[in-house]
């Protein structure tokens, strides 16, 4: 017996549905989101207890795309969902982030969430719908999430925001796409990408998103109690017992103090282990190890915590009393910058760019058309032309690590850089170019992703591509103590990981061109967003200053080393014979000259070689293969065929005229063979074209006439036209 419960708002113009009861019901928590004609299957499992010797919270998201929710198979050779794409793993992580802060401190069960896409409706968000389905599962179940959450798109077209704006409307009308999910009470993330839009205009989307999801939230809430409002698993609260952490506070505080106050990171770590060594040797000796194994486990185990504790609370202590920071900075100052261009002499764009203890170098790769990336979707089959990876190995923080496969991190750092990029990248009719950047983090010690930016920025000029301006990023943090808050302009490592708050602002000077937001609190308000954006743009324009340090602007042609694409148009009619039967022309111009070509149904051709003489050598065939024939011009032609009224003589590519055997000589030619034979080699005059196309040639008005003038001809015989024709000049 079904008991199925649902509820529905309206949502940017559609009705969103979220119902219970009636799908997978053996999962802690199920939905089944209805939003147009989108179907979203979301389910939240948990297990029974923590994993012995668990110190983390597992909680796992998994976005899975159906293609037959869009009447689609998919088009790898296996026909079935394999690992989930780059885009669908950017969406677990959209859904990760804002529930996770949300869990109770000491939960250490596993979570798992996942949501299905079974129908997909290109007019409705798919992303949205499994964002929000995510909460209403984790909402209604017994899991201890003190939410809910939920999430819109926010669009602007026309100057005027949209919600959930279609994908059509987010390519080619809406100068932003900010994805925005919060609680009734506060932004829990924002994650999108803009043209250039200003500070106070993205934070006002995500004001106008943030409206929207109290509406949903609200269902969320009403749809809980419906389901009778299922009781929450009990968390214990995480407490260190008052003598640990009081031992612990008396052995390591002045230690700690100075490594807080240490500004290189590897000898501040150094001091911090050693300080932790100091702590655990005292608190738990050897001979305690050896006589009593478990009470000194876990007092090992306690004392470690409280350390932890205690560093957490001297770094944010010391900011927002003293507003110094770690490496004496205060809270709105960038680390010094140092920037090159042009370091790597093969690759076709290279730039290295450093800010304190975080370095990164991009590298350009230019290639052409046969490079664009293929993305098989729901959404559509697409051709990428543009492509930027970021990798983080484990030298970048002095560690030794497993290198392999990419993370779901590197995925949503690369995204992140692309996005900030790729508004400002050139349109393929400007720059018929693919092009390909990898970010290699060399040092890591707070936002790399933002390093990223502005090394891709300044290997785009260095390569000669048409950036037309640069852009740059900077990480915002946030240290929140009840009413006493501090914004942090280029925030280190250990801000990121003890602070409340990771904002990344990326943009030109002119505006934002992506932005992400990520909060461990229960979220933050208007006026923290806004003096966060407002010293994000202060910090931008100074690395944007030192940039220019390096390049100010795109080199004047692109890598010597790069395939230069030259574009030629030709009738649409004659596309045929460039190409040829089965490809036969087309790949007999490229055998012979080694170039790329690329034909589009307007008659456009791409030509891309780094060789100029072999693109000239192509043009030029090309050209000869569909030129037109033009009146009294004189060609070198081919013999072809000959026959008993003269001969027909190809004069350009797959186009021949007839040379009648009055024109071939000023004397009588009984026999054309006598004169001629075919593959002989001369030069014709075009003496006329008919209505029809129909050519003639002449050979005879190119000779000396004979001394003593032109004989007077007769009646021969032979020809299509009769004999005794007049030569025509």
């Amino acid at each position: 017996m079904m008991n199925v419960k649902s509820v529905s708002c309206e949502l940017g113009g559609k009705t969103l549905t979220i119902e219970t009861g009636k799908m997978a019901k053996q999962a802690q928590g199920s939905v089944f989101v209805s939003y147009g004609d989108t179907r979203v299957l979301v389910t939240a499992c948990v297990s029974s207890s923590p994993k012995p010797g668990q110190s983390f919270f597992p909680l796992t998201v998994e976005y899975v795309e159906k293609f037959y929710a869009a009447g689609k198979i998919p088009g790898s050779f296996m026909k079935r969902e394999g690992r989930p794409s780059t885009e669908q793993t950017l969406v677990c992580r959209l859904i990760d982030r804002p529930i996770r802060p949300l869990f109770p401190e000491g939960f250490l069960n596993d979570v798992q969430v996942v949501a299905t896409v079974m129908s997909y409706d290109h007019t409705a968000d798919p992303e949205v719908a499994a964002s929000i389905g995510a909460s209403a599962a984790l909402h209604i179940s017994e899991i201890p999430f003190k939410g809910p959450t939920a999430a819109v798109r926010v669009g602007r077209v026309g100057g005027e925001f949209v919600i959930n704006p279609t994908w059509s409307q987010l390519e080619s009308e809406s100068d932003m796409d900010i994805f925005v999910c919060g609680t009734k009470n506060a932004v829990m993330m924002v994650e999108g990408g803009a043209r250039e839009v200003q500070e106070d205009q993205v934070l006002a989307a995500v004001v106008h998103g943030h409206n929207e999801i109290k509406k949903v939230t609200a269902i969320i809430e009403e749809l809980r109690k419906l389901t009778g409002s299922k009781a929450k698993m009990e968390v214990a609260a995480a407490t260190l017992p008052t003598d640990v952490t009081a031992t612990v506070a008396k052995l390591a505080t002045d230690k700690l103090n100075k490594a807080m106050r240490t500004k290189d990171k590897a000898a501040r770590y150094e001091l911090v282990d050693e300080a932790k060594a100091a702590v655990l040797s005292t608190m738990v000796s050897d001979d305690m190890k050896k006589t009593k194994a478990d009470e000194a486990k876990a007092l090992e185990a306690n004392a470690g915590a409280a350390f932890d504790l205690l560093q957490y609370n001297l770094m944010r202590e010391m900011i927002l009393t003293e507003k110094s920071r770690i490496d004496g900075r205060n809270t709105t100052t960038v680390r010094p910058i140092v920037v090159e261009a042009g370091i790597l002499p093969r690759a076709h764009g290279s730039a290295l760019f450093t800010r304190g203890e975080t370095q990164v170098m991009s590298a350009i790769a230019i290639g052409t058309n046969d490079d664009e990336q293929i993305v098989d979707s729901i959404q559509a089959n697409t051709m990428r032309k543009f492509m930027l990876h970021y990798n983080f190995p484990p030298f970048s923080v002095g560690e030794c690590g497993r290198m392999g496969g990419t993370g779901r991190r590197e995925i949503g750092h690369g995204a992140l850089a692309e996005r900030a990029i790729s508004a400002m990248m050139p349109k393929s009719d400007k720059f018929p170019y693919t092009v390909r950047i990898v970010c290699e983090t060399l040092e890591s010690n707070g936002s790399s992703s933002m390093g990223s930016v502005c090394s891709a920025s300044m290997a785009l000029m260095d390569a000669g591509v048409p950036f037309p301006k640069p852009v740059a990023g900077i990480a915002m943090g946030l240290i929140k103590e009840g009413s006493r808050v501090s914004v942090l302009t280029d925030i280190l490592g250990d801000e990121d990981h003890l602070g409340d708050m990771d904002f990344k602002v990326a943009g030109t000077k002119d505006g934002i061109t992506a932005i992400q937001m990520d909060i461990k609190i229960e979220g933050v308000d208007e006026a923290i967003m806004k003096t966060a954006l407002t010293q994000a743009k202060e910090g931008r324009l100074h690395i944007l200053g030192e940039m220019a340090n390096a390049i100010s602007a795109p080199r004047a042609t692109i890598s010597e080393h790069a395939p230069t694409i030259t574009t030629i148009m030709i009738p649409t009619d004659r596309i045929r014979d460039v190409i040829g039967s089965g490809g036969k022309v087309i790949k007999d111009i490229i055998a012979r000259t080694g170039t790329k070509i690329e034909i589009t149904d307007d008659g456009k051709i791409n030509i891309a070689s780094a060789d100029k003489e072999k693109t000239k050598m192509a043009i030029e065939i090309i050209k000869g293969i569909t030129a037109e024939v033009e009146l009294n011009k004189v060609y070198s032609g081919t013999v072809k065929k000959i026959v008993d009224f003269g001969a027909f003589v190809s004069v350009l590519p797959n186009q021949e005229g007839l040379l009648h055997v009055s024109e071939i000589a000023y004397e009588r030619v009984n026999n054309v063979a006598d004169y001629l034979k075919e593959g002989d080699q001369l030069d014709v005059k075009v003496i006329e074209i008919d209505k029809t196309g129909r050519i003639r040639l002449s050979r005879k008005v190119l000779l000396d006439p004979p001394a003593g003038g032109i004989p007077p001809r007769t009646n021969h015989g032979g020809g299509r036209t009769g004999g005794g024709q007049r030569p025509r000049a």
